[in-house]
């Protein structure tokens, strides 16, 4: 199948060159980190001048873009090259009811649509390893469920169109509150003048021992607080995303609202570039 990329970042790159690896035809178009494409290209890859040239080389069109809004837009510049049979794959955490409309305007020019948000991170994406909440009808489910094997190994169908969004932000609402939980608690060890190896060996013992604590805290105790690649800013957009995701299924909570202030926080305080598990950093407002 011929598969078009939009977004060769740290996902974006291991996925393309893992549907080279398993014989799909892969096109990326140029991003502004010119060496993924560089690299995708010497392994086999087209390069378009543009997302129209892209999608006319293209059955299917992944994007692993940042935001709803960059998925709008960049569905706009792709819809005067969309033909009946094109099926868009967003594979980006994005707002579920941008999802919905997303997919019902480009049902009516006979394109399927598909939310299928990832779990995992840059390694597992490099291996193939991710996981995948999907949102599609049966027939798009149907259509793309031979090769999306190629990057991942965890495919759950979880309903309409939107349905994998809202399953992701939920699983992603999870995620962040604990690395809250985890940042706030070492933070009191710090003040407590506790050893924070000794806790964390200590804590890897008990309930508390969970991924985010070990991504988090283990390099963090050599110095080094990008152990969890995730941005503050991208945690920020996503339980945004999900603060609204709560209010329309009316089950906002102070929980969640505590969570969002968090991560909004970081992000105003001008932290947004920093990966996540800066938070754990005594000196974070210390530091430019």
């Amino acid at each position: 199948m011929q598969a078009g990329l939009i977004g060769a970042g740290m996902m974006g790159h291991g996925m393309a060159a893992n549907l080279l690896k398993h014989g799909h035809g892969v096109t990326v178009v140029a991003h502004r980190n010119r060496a993924p494409v560089d690299d995708l290209v010497k392994r086999g890859a087209k390069e378009a001048v543009s997302a129209a040239e892209l999608a006319k080389a293209s059955d299917i069109i992944l994007l692993c873009v940042s935001t709803s809004k960059v998925v709008e837009e960049t569905i706009a510049a792709l819809r005067s090259a969309l033909r009946p049979g094109h099926i868009i794959i967003d594979t980006g955490t994005s707002a579920p009811a941008s999802t919905r409309k997303l997919a019902h305007d480009l049902a009516q020019m006979g394109v399927g649509y598909a939310d299928a948000p990832l779990t995992g991170g840059p390694e597992q994406a490099e291996a193939g390893q991710l996981g995948i909440f999907l949102g599609a009808d049966d027939k798009t489910f149907a259509a793309i469920q031979p090769v999306l094997p190629s990057f991942a190994t965890t495919i759950r169908h979880m309903g309409p169109p939107g349905s994998g969004h809202t399953a992701k932000l939920i699983s992603n609402y999870l995620v962040t509150g604990m690395v809250a939980l985890v940042a706030d608690a070492f933070t009191a060890a710090h003040e407590a003048q506790l050893d924070w190896r000794n806790l964390y060996e200590a804590m890897l013992n008990g309930s508390g021992n969970s991924g985010v604590l070990r991504k988090m805290v283990e390099p963090a105790l050599k110095g080094d607080f990008d152990g969890y690649r995730f941005s503050l800013a991208n945690a920020a957009k996503d339980i945004g995303y999900y603060m609204g995701l709560a209010e329309e299924l009316s089950c906002e909570t102070p929980l969640a609202k505590a969570v969002n202030s968090v991560f909004a926080e970081a992000v105003a305080t001008g932290h947004g570039g920093r990966n996540v598990s800066h938070l754990l950093d005594p000196a974070i407002d210390d530091v430019s």
